[in-house]
């Protein structure tokens, strides 16, 4: 019988000859899952243990699937974000660490300690939305998105993590028309005509979470008009974006009559995102 050890470098050369990146952690991670471990560190106590087949049948499974392109977080059904947990499964995009820094910078601008009113446009697994609820609890949180699945998964993160957030099913902005202090959003921004290219992992998530039409930009681009009347006045926009959209996106906002657009980097010194006030 295998010992942990031995079946983890067996999985970290078998991920290698599939081209899954960082083969070595894939395979911690899924031995850590498999045998029932709450932190890959701890298969580290027991490398020397040998497996039996009872342990070992539930991990070549889920090794196989990885080694096609299933995400890892949507194998292990959870995904660490911003220091929590949360459900992560076909139903939705699977939170990128650039996310993170979105949520980074909505926190780092002026927040009020009244009640402050946020919307979280396309919501996907309710990461943001949740976050933001969590960490400025005076606020009152929308989060839309036009997928039923989505928005149930979502429910169930909110749910599980305690979070009070109001789910709406909607195309972009709720149909009352409520003004908010700020929206945020990471819509679908990749061109059409570059979702057959994308990585496997990426394809597994929901076309719609990915496709943005011909240049990426549609569901941006009616955000930022329609979204101008539904800030309060001295409110801001928030966006994700695709590694070379800042400059059209920045120009689509001073078309639109906002004011102080801005762009930021993410930690690679890509222009991720751009904010805007009303």
């Amino acid at each position: 019988m295998p010992t942990v050890l031995e079946v983890i470098k067996s999985t970290t050369a078998y991920f290698e000859k599939h081209g899954v990146e960082s083969p070595r952690l894939n395979a911690e991670h899924l031995a850590a899952h498999a045998l029932g471990k709450k932190k890959r560190l701890d298969l580290y106590l027991e490398f020397d243990r040998a497996l039996t087949e009872q342990e070992l049948a539930p991990l070549r499974g889920l090794v196989r699937d990885r080694a096609r392109g299933k995400p890892l977080q949507h194998l292990l059904g959870t995904v660490e974000f911003h220091g929590r947990e949360f459900r992560s499964d076909a139903r939705a995009l699977v939170p990128r660490p650039e996310t993170e820094q979105l949520v980074e910078l909505v926190l780092q601008s002026k927040v009020e300690s009244r009640e402050f009113k946020i919307l979280d446009v396309g919501t996907g697994s309710g990461v943001i939305a949740i976050t933001l609820a969590l960490e400025l609890p005076q606020a009152v949180v929308t989060a839309i998105d036009i997928s039923a699945d989505a928005l149930a998964l979502a429910q169930s993160n909110a749910a599980s993590l305690g979070a009070n957030v109001t789910f709406v099913g909607s195309d972009l902005l709720p149909g009352e028309p409520a003004a908010f202090d700020l929206i945020v959003a990471n819509l679908p921004y990749i061109p059409s005509g570059d979702i057959p290219g994308l990585s496997r992992e990426v394809r597994h998530d929901p076309l719609a979470a990915l496709d943005g039409g011909g240049d990426g930009l549609d569901l941006l681009r009616r955000l930022i008009e329609s979204g101008v009347t539904r800030l309060v006045p001295g409110g801001k926009m928030f966006l994700e974006l695709g590694h070379d959209q800042a400059g059209r996106v920045a120009e689509l906002f001073s078309a639109h009559g906002y004011r102080d657009v801005c762009a930021h980097k993410d930690y690679a010194g890509i222009e991720r995102f751009v904010s805007a006030s009303r």
